[in-house]
């Protein structure tokens, strides 16, 4: 990981991070570190990945990194365009899925998605 983990405008961010969280980010520094080499998933599927959901939790610093290093592990942007697609469908499925606390009393409520069919 780079020391520009956050936007250029604030990097004061990161210095404030890395002061109060040592341990923890070190930590998690080697777990990303980890993720990213080896293992049974190709790194352009894993940075397809982290670019779909990268755009889920919205992080501007995570969707410039990851959208470069996929393109540089050969993904498309087709490939990444796809996949930001299918985390948005997931993502947004779960505010159908779980509408119990705003709706406790619904009649026939169940805890399957009702926008999915599970059988494919």
């Amino acid at each position: 990981m780079t020391d520009t983990l956050h936007h250029p405008a604030a990097p004061h961010v990161g210095t404030y991070d890395r002061n109060l969280a040592t341990p923890t980010r070190s930590a998690l520094e080697e777990v990303g570190r980890a993720m990213f080499t080896g293992g049974a998933l190709p790194n352009k599927t894993k940075q397809l990945i982290a670019v779909a959901v990268a755009h889920v939790t919205q992080c501007p610093d995570c969707i410039d990194g990851h959208t470069e290093l996929a393109g540089r592990a050969g993904a498309t942007p087709q490939e990444m365009t796809e996949a930001i697609w299918v985390a948005t469908e997931i993502h947004a499925g779960g505010t159908f899925a779980h509408p119990t606390p705003a709706a406790p009393s619904q009649p026939n409520s169940t805890r399957r998605c009702p926008q999915h069919d599970w059988s494919h």
